[in-house]
């Protein structure tokens, strides 16, 4: 049975995390992440969970403690935002490559300068090629669910890699949203206990997490990286299905919104598809065919079904919400990009920038978007690469 409630999208994840109760929680508040430690230690301090939260002295420190305990052999996560995440750069790649099943718990903030503390995705898209995977959350709700899916994926034998859980900074962390949440007795029976093969604490079985590799080792540790990132595809789609038989909520890489018959298209991540929804309601009654590819896993990067989705629209607009300084467009673009050509897709496709820093985004600049689509489509405008969206005059 589910549970009506209202709550932010980092009180829907802190509950989430009571919920779950996870063996080890280390660390510090940043902006706009910090109501997630600060609930935990409250859930802690009441002694509704047995949760070990440790106190560290920066964001370097709570991913080092996050690791320690997760090789120990704990179920451990912590939570984090844009600079904080910029500070654990090296502990990112060394908790992928030490293959530990650790959680973080990201709210998308604008990495500095100029310091900034609104959503964009400079932080986590900064950080795609940690090896680390990567789900992102439209609404509280899909915050609140794609938390306790990301055990079940994190520690299945054939993945075995940490994930991002990402929910846009104040936009949905902070923004009060109707929720449906499960009891703690089904999420406790769907994720399950925590049952490691090998730890550091394993007395039976002595081993070294994150020796030294020189060049006769250090590739082929890459190599088995890129296999579980490839593996975790078929595990998240499982761990889908079977959510959505206790929840009746049903999740995949993407989702699709008017999109099997679409001439034009949006391709995008985050709380921005709602708006963008909005639009293409209000272009659908006008008889325009305007759809939405939402991309919800970006790491392992879907690169096949997405051109598949998309290989029958006339133009799509590809939209990042952080720079990548590259003259192939930003993340979501470039790769996206890519994946229609690697597919031989005859799509016209265009990078657009929106949200960077906060900047809002509107149904009318959605709207505005699909129009320039339609007259790219018919050959009245030339398309224009890497256009902000919103930019002052």
């Amino acid at each position: 049975m589910s549970i009506r409630e209202r709550m932010s999208g980092n009180e829907a994840v802190a509950f989430g995390i009571k919920q779950v109760n996870p063996d080890v929680m280390p660390a510090f508040p940043i902006t706009p992440s910090t109501e997630i430690p600060q609930m935990v230690s409250t859930f802690i301090a009441n002694g509704e969970i047995d949760t070990e939260f440790i106190p560290v002295e920066s964001e370097h420190s709570s991913m080092s403690a996050t690791i320690g305990a997760s090789a120990a052999g704990a179920r451990a996560l912590t939570a984090t935002s844009s600079c904080g995440l910029a500070f654990m750069w090296e502990e990112l790649y060394i908790a992928a490559s030490d293959r530990l099943p650790l959680v973080l718990c990201l709210v998308n903030r604008a990495l500095t300068g100029p310091i900034n503390i609104n959503c964009d995705h400079s932080d986590s898209m900064g950080a795609r090629d940690s090896g680390w995977l990567q789900v992102y959350a439209e609404n509280n709700q899909e915050a609140y669910d794609n938390f306790l899916m990301a055990y079940r994926v994190t520690e299945h034998k054939d993945v075995k890699l940490p994930m991002m859980v990402c929910q846009d900074g104040f936009i949905t962390s902070h923004a009060v949203e109707n929720i449906n949440l499960l009891e703690t007795e089904t999420v406790r029976k769907f994720v399950g206990n925590y049952e490691p093969e090998n730890y550091l604490l394993n007395s039976d079985m002595p081993m070294a997490i994150g020796p030294y590799a020189n060049s006769p080792f250090y590739m082929e540790t890459k190599m088995n990286q890129r296999l579980a990132m490839k593996n975790a595809k078929k595990v998240i789609l499982d761990v889908c299905n079977e959510f959505a038989e206790i929840s009746g909520r049903h999740y995949g890489f993407f989702e699709e919104y008017q999109l099997s018959d679409a001439d034009y298209a949006l391709v995008m991540i985050g709380s921005a598809a709602g708006t963008t929804k909005d639009a293409i309601d209000n272009l659908r009654e006008a008889g325009i065919k305007a759809g939405l590819l939402k991309i919800r896993v970006f790491r392992p990067f879907p690169d096949e079904e997405i051109a598949a989705a998309l290989k029958h629209v006339k133009v799509v607009a590809i939209m990042d919400r952080s720079e990548g300084f590259s003259a192939t467009g930003g993340p979501i673009g470039a790769e996206v990009k890519a994946a229609l050509y690697d597919a031989g897709a005859d799509v016209i496709a265009v990078n657009y920038f929106y949200g960077i820093g906060g900047r809002d985004y509107t149904v009318e600049d959605a709207e505005a978007i699909y129009q320039e689509l339609i007259e790219i489509g018919n050959g009245t405008k030339k398309p224009e690469q890497f256009k902000y969206i919103g930019l002052r005059k």
